[in-house]
């Protein structure tokens, strides 16, 4: 009880105080995002991609800034100049495809620099995902990776056990460039360690894993 109560207090502060050291960086984006792409400054609610599983299994939206065209998660499946993507996700072990055409010039910044996240912040306030947490991952995703990795299921239930995370141990640890298996191992042993100055740690490792970009794609 201590330390989910100390997380959530954690939590709650650093997101009000992060939200405003970062409304410069929201507003110039999302100006930035209604100048140079159609559509809205979020990804839309419609989109798939954006529901993702919480602790328990629970599906909540996801709010990210928009790094794609709009309905870039219906174009993967019904346009053949975007199947690529969808192909390569099936493919990788990160299920996000290199050089996806569906990205924006604008969003190959923001997501290299992790600031198409920032909006996440609202998920911590209302309760959906802490700072730290394991990766909020898409039904459809950690369905298709665990078929691929049958032995990593049994990391699964440690992990549901934790909100989902705006920055984690593996997303400080090599992001994308680490695979399926390994990152569903690192989320569970996250999730059972349950120590706040571990959480303390990740944080500050992540400027530095936004700054310097690694492990993006």
């Amino acid at each position: 009880m201590y330390y989910y109560f100390i997380k959530r207090i954690l939590d709650i502060v650093a997101s009000i105080v992060l939200l405003i050291i970062f409304s410069p960086v929201i507003l110039i984006t999302a100006i930035i995002i209604k100048i140079t792409s159609p559509g809205p400054v979020f990804v839309e609610k419609s989109n798939a991609h954006m529901k993702r599983l919480g602790k328990n299994k629970n599906v909540f939206r996801l709010y990210k800034f928009r790094s794609m065209m709009v309905n870039a998660d219906v174009l993967e499946k019904t346009d053949p100049k975007y199947r690529i993507s969808y192909i390569q996700k099936r493919k990788s072990g990160n299920y996000k495809p290199k050089n996806d055409p569906r990205i924006t010039k604008f969003g190959k910044f923001i997501r290299k620099h992790s600031i198409d996240e920032v909006p996440q912040f609202l998920n911590v306030l209302s309760g959906n995902m802490s700072l730290v947490g394991p990766r909020p991952y898409l039904a459809e995703e950690l369905a298709e990776q665990l078929r691929k990795y049958p032995e990593a299921k049994k990391y699964t239930k440690d992990m549901y056990t934790v909100k989902p995370g705006i920055t984690g141990f593996w997303q400080v640890t090599g992001r994308s460039d680490v695979a399926f298996d390994k990152r569903i191992q690192m989320d569970a042993y996250y999730a059972k360690k349950k120590s706040i100055w571990f959480d303390i740690l990740i944080i500050a490792k992540t400027p530095w894993a936004m700054v310097s970009g690694k492990g993006t794609i």
